[in-house]
């Protein structure tokens, strides 16, 4: 077992504690959790719960026989929040706060911010922050799809140090345990490799939307924005006096020690590309190895439909070597493409700039640093 030790983390709770039975919030699974929380708040440390539960919560309410449609779901999810938020607050006697979130409130950079603020009130006024993706009114392009992610990004804007996610798992394993009897837990992960993700099979439970692939590409984001993370097994009361000796009976992922800043990380996790810009040899080395803007010079194809701030990547030979927030539009982006500072203005009756994507709204995906040279046009 690892030691750890921790000052501001982020507890991701999935719908099988929540709502064993798929259908309503109980306390079976939760109450040392709670423990946990509570007696780790009294040590002065700050915790923010992922819960996941609102439409197992509802669905008694919302009878169907039929797979649910995404109104039905919608609908579970709004009578079911109301469920979920009461079950937590019965275990706490401080005042918790329903904080539901959607994919576009990370994209988006001043309420990425306002989520900032408002964690930063609760805890100084000692309120228990719950979390939960707004599936009432989420859609399909603005989910973020699954709670172990939600878990990530939320200890990305609240800037914790730990990510802990609370399976009916031990932790990573070398195979699937249910599947294999000599699978072998994994008590420490490094570095998240190709090895990492092969080990990651699909959705582990039958009420969350979350398997080990979903909890290895949480781990991912954190462990590279320098937050560690720890899969421990939520249906095991003595996990968690573990937890608060210090001691992880599950798996550690390793948080880099060079960790991306604040804006780097929203602008590598948080934001969807809109588009896709395919960039010459000496763009792809001027943003690689000189930590350059792209400039309109640079650019070969324009492909995708988005307006003048929205997140594009940049391709090079098929290989996506980043994204960053674009100056101009695409239908003017795609006038201007290879074009110099003076042609710019000439084209389109005015200019940003010969700059299509600044250099401090940009990211250099992968920690892979290796060295693009030029590439020299074949005579």
């Amino acid at each position: 077992m690892q030691r750890f030790t921790w000052q501001r983390a982020v507890v991701k709770v999935g719908s099988s504690l929540v709502a064993p039975t798929g259908s309503k919030c109980t306390g079976q699974f939760i109450l040392p959790l709670v423990r946990f929380i509570s007696e780790s708040r009294a040590l002065g440390k700050e915790v923010i719960i992922v819960s996941s539960g609102s439409v197992a919560a509802g669905r008694e309410a919302v009878p169907v026989t039929h797979v649910p449609s995404i109104a039905e779901k919608q609908a579970m999810a709004a009578i079911g929040q109301m469920q979920m938020m009461a079950n937590w607050a019965r275990f706490f006697d401080v005042p918790c706060a329903q904080i539901l979130l959607t994919a576009d409130d990370f994209a988006n950079r001043t309420r990425y911010v306002n989520i900032q603020n408002t964690l930063r009130e609760l805890f100084k006024h000692g309120a228990m922050p719950i979390v939960n993706e707004n599936d009432t009114v989420a859609t399909a392009e603005l989910k973020v799809g699954d709670n172990d992610n939600l878990g990530a990004y939320t200890a990305l804007v609240a800037q914790a140090d730990t990510l802990i996610m609370c399976s009916d798992i031990d932790g990573l394993y070398t195979a699937d345990p249910r599947k294999t009897v000599d699978a072998k837990l994994i008590p420490r992960v490094e570095e998240i490799d190709e090895s990492i993700h092969a080990l990651a099979g699909g959705a582990g439970s039958t009420v969350g939307t979350g398997g080990m692939r979903t909890k290895i590409q949480a781990a991912e984001k954190c462990a590279n924005s320098g937050i560690q993370t720890l899969i421990v097994n939520g249906r095991k009361s003595d996990v968690f006096d573990s937890l608060l000796s210090g001691v992880c009976p599950g798996t550690v992922f390793v948080a880099s020690r060079s960790p991306d800043s604040a804006r780097a990380k929203w602008l590598r996790y948080s934001l969807r590309s809109r588009g896709q810009l395919t960039i010459d040899s000496g763009a792809a080395h001027a943003l690689r190895n000189r930590g350059s803007s792209l400039l309109c010079a640079g650019i070969e194809k324009v492909s995708g439909h988005f307006d003048a701030g929205d997140c594009v990547e940049f391709v090079f030979r098929d290989e996506v070597l980043g994204q960053g927030l674009c100056l101009y539009n695409s239908q003017d982006l795609q006038r201007v493409k290879g074009l110099h500072s003076q042609q710019i203005s000439d084209v389109l009756g005015y200019s940003h700039g010969k700059v299509a994507v600044h250099k401090d709204d940009l990211i250099i995906m992968g920690k892979n640093t290796t060295t693009i040279q030029p590439i020299k046009e074949e005579e």
